[in-house]
C-alpha cells in the first residue's frame, strides 16, 4: 500500500495520456468532502462540502476545503458532479460559485433542488444539469456514467468517468440496504457491467470500514418508533439532519398512525422538507404539517416537533431547547428522540444535550438505548461484497478519517487488490494514474479555510489560538503612560483580568516588580513602545505563571505622551 510521505513537494506535469486525481476534502475527515479530476488540461470537480467545527475552533461557522489549488484554474472547470444532498457533499459550492458563477452543477433532481434553494441565499443562479441513474453525459473530455447508489437521503449518485487514461469510478457515500424504503436499491448490475468494461481506478466510501457485516435496513426503525411513539404520554421532539428524508418520512407515518400532528422547527429544516414534499420524496397526509404557531392550540399528546440538533450543534434549536434558550420549553414527560448516528468529534456535544435535556424531565432515546437510527454508510461485510463484484484494478479509500481509510485499504487487499495498487492518500496528496497504476505524485496546498460570519478565510490558525487561550485562560491587559523622551512612567501601571480567575486586587504585588522593570529600561535609553510592552508581558507573564500556574492572553498598552 502506498501512502502520502510528510516531505512529498509540489507534483510534476501530468504525464500525456496520464488522470490526475487530487482529493481536496474529506480524506482523514468526515466532512469536506471534495475530489478534483484533471485529464488533457480539464478540471471535473466531484462534490464540493463543508466540514462542521469542533470546541477546539471557537466562533467558526464552517470549514471549507482550499480551493488555492485551482483558484488560477476556475476557466478549466467543465463542471461540478454532485453525488448527493448532504452538507459534507454540498456545503462548499456556493463559496466557490462566489468565483465563477457559472460553473455548470450536474446531480440528480433532489441534489440539485437543494443547492439551489442554498445558492438563493448567496443570490447566485446556477447552471445545472440534472440527470439520473442510467444516464450517460459528456463533460468536456470526461464522460461520466451515473449509476443508482442507496444512502440516507434518496436520489444518491456514484459516478464513472471514462477518459483515454481509464475508467474511474467515485461511489459517493453509499451503502446496499435490501429493503430500502424508497425501493431504489443501490445497482450492483451497473456495477457489474462496469467491472466487465474495467475499473481502473475506485475510490471508495470508507465511514463504516471498521464495523463489521452489513448495515440494518432502514425499515427496521419504523417499529421502533411506533414502541416510543405509543408510549409517549406528552410531547415527542425529534431531532435529526435536515436532509434526512427518509427518517422524516418515518416520523410522518408514525405521527399520522397515532393521531399527531407535526411541526418542522428550523429554517433548514422548513426549506429542505418542503422541497421534498413539492418533489415528491416526502409523502405527507392531508392536516398532517402544521406550521409551529398552531401548537399551543394543541393538547401535548397529539404534538411531534422535528428539528435539527442531532449533533449537538450549539445554535442548533434541540440544543438552545436543552438550555433553556428556545421558545419551546422542555417539560417533564416529554420525549425526544435524537435519530442520527454521532459524527466523530461530536460526542461531547450530543451528550451534553442529552443531559440538558434529561435535567429538565426528558425521556430521551437515543442510538444508545434504542435503534432509532442505521448508519447510511456501507459496513465492511457490503464492501467485501462490492469489491468483489467491482474487482478495481486500483483502489482509493475516501471519505473517512485515517482509521477508516486503513480499514477500507485492509477489505481492498482481501479481496485480491495488490498491495500495490492500493492508495491510501489524505487532503492535498495527488494521485496520477498512468498507464493503469494509480501512484502518488505530490502535494498540494489542502488546509482549513475557515467561515466566520460574512469572513471566509480571514481567520487563520494563530487567530484560532488566541480564542483558545482566551476562552481557556482569560485576558489580563495592562495601562502604562510613559515621557516619549526619558521613558519615565508618568501614569500606571494600570491592571484589569478578565476571565483569568485572578482577582484585580492581587497584582498589587506585581505592579512594583513592573515599575521596576520600566524604570531600569528608562535608564538603559529604552523608549520605544513596543519593546516596554515586550517587557511588561515578560515580567507580568512570569509572575502569573509562577504564582497560578496559568498562561492568559496578556495585552500591554503603552501610551507615549
Amino acid at each position: 500500500m502506498s501512502h502520502p510521505h510528510p516531505e512529498l513537494g509540489p507534483p510534476p506535469s501530468l504525464p500525456e495520456g496520464g488522470l490526475r486525481v487530487t482529493p481536496l476534502g474529506g480524506l482523514g475527515e468526515i466532512g469536506r468532502n471534495m475530489t478534483v479530476f484533471e485529464y488533457g488540461g480539464r478540471l471535473l470537480i466531484v462534490d464540493c462540502g463543508v466540514l462542521f467545527p469542533e470546541e477546539e475552533q471557537p466562533g467558526i461557522d464552517l470549514i471549507l476545503p482550499d480551493f488555492s489549488s485551482i483558484r488560477d484554474r476556475l476557466d478549466d472547470i467543465e463542471g461540478i458532479v454532485l453525488t448527493h444532498g448532504h452538507e459534507d457533499h454540498i456545503g462548499g459550492v456556493p463559496f466557490l460559485l462566489r468565483e465563477k458563477p457559472d460553473i455548470p452543477l450536474i446531480g440528480s433532481k433532489l441534489t440539485l433542488a437543494l443547492i439551489e434553494a442554498k445558492l438563493q441565499e448567496h443570490r447566485i443562479r446556477p447552471y445545472t444539469l440534472e440527470v439520473a441513474e442510467g444516464h450517460r453525459e459528456r463533460v468536456g473530455p470526461f464522460d461520466c456514467e451515473f449509476v443508482a447508489v442507496n444512502h440516507s437521503i434518496p436520489d444518491a449518485l456514484a459516478v464513472a468517468i471514462r477518459t483515454p487514461a481509464g475508467m474511474v469510478v467515485h461511489t459517493g457515500d453509499f451503502k446496499m440496504d435490501q429493503l430500502p424504503l424508497d425501493g431504489r436499491l443501490t445497482d450492483l448490475h451497473a456495477f457489474a457491467r462496469l467491472s466487465e468494461e474495467g475499473i481502473d481506478l475506485l475510490l471508495s466510501d470508507s465511514t463504516n470500514a471498521e464495523v463489521p457485516g452489513f448495515v440494518p435496513p432502514e425499515r427496521d426503525i419504523s417499529n421502533v418508533l411506533r414502541q416510543v411513539f405509543a408510549g409517549a404520554g406528552k410531547r415527542i421532539i425529534v431531532a435529526s439532519f435536515a436532509s434526512h428524508v427518509h427518517r422524516i418520512q418515518q416520523i410522518l407515518d408514525a405521527a399520522h398512525e397515532y393521531g399527531r400532528r407535526v411541526a418542522f422547527v428550523g429554517r433548514s429544516m422548513v426549506r429542505n422538507m418542503g422541497i421534498a414534499r413539492d418533489l415528491g420524496y416526502l409523502k405527507v397526509p392531508p392536516g398532517l404539517v402544521v406550521d409551529v404557531k398552531t401548537l399551543d392550540d394543541l393538547p401535548d399528546h397529539e404534538v411531534v416537533l422535528v428539528c435539527t440538533g442531532s449533533q449537538g450543534e450549539p445554535m442548533a434549536a434541540l440544543s438552545r431547547m436543552a438550555n433553556r434558550d428556545h421558545q419551546i420549553r422542555i417539560v417533564p414527560g416529554d420525549t425526544v428522540i435524537l435519530a442520527s448516528s454521532l459524527i466523530p468529534g461530536n460526542e461531547n456535544a450530543v451528550y451534553r444535550v442529552i443531559n440538558g435535556l434529561t435535567r429538565w424531565g426528558a425521556n430521551v432515546v437515543h442510538k444508545g438505548n434504542a435503534k432509532v437510527h442505521v448508519s447510511g454508510h456501507a459496513s465492511a461485510g457490503e464492501l467485501l461484497y462490492f469489491y468483489n463484484i467491482c474487482r478495481p484494478k486500483n483502489l482509493m479509500p475516501v471519505h473517512g478519517e485515517w482509521r477508516h481509510l486503513r480499514a477500507n485499504a485492509e477489505l481492498g487487499a482481501l479481496t485480491g487488490v495488490p498491495h500495490d495498487r492500493i492508495v491510501i492518500a489524505e487532503d492535498g496528496v495527488v494521485v496520477d494514474l498512468v498507464e493503469g497504476k494509480a501512484k502518488i505524485s505530490g502535494k498540494v496546498q489542502a488546509g482549513y479555510v475557515y467561515v466566520d460570519g460574512l469572513s471566509v478565510g480571514d481567520v487563520g490558525e494563530p487567530a484560532l489560538k488566541d480564542r483558545k487561550i482566551l476562552g481557556d485562560e482569560g485576558i489580563i491587559s495592562v495601562f502604562v503612560v510613559v515621557d516619549s523622551s526619558t521613558g519615565k512612567i508618568t501614569g500606571g501601571p494600570h491592571i484589569q483580568a478578565r476571565g483569568s480567575g485572578i482577582e484585580d486586587s492581587a497584582f498589587g504585588d506585581v505592579v512594583p516588580r513592573i515599575t521596576e522593570v520600566l524604570e531600569r529600561s528608562a535608564q538603559d535609553g529604552v523608549v520605544e513602545p513596543h519593546q516596554l510592552q515586550q517587557l511588561i508581558r515578560r515580567t507580568l507573564g512570569k509572575w502569573v505563571s509562577d504564582n497560578y500556574r496559568r498562561r492568559p492572553m496578556i495585552l500591554p498598552v503603552v501610551v507615549e505622551v
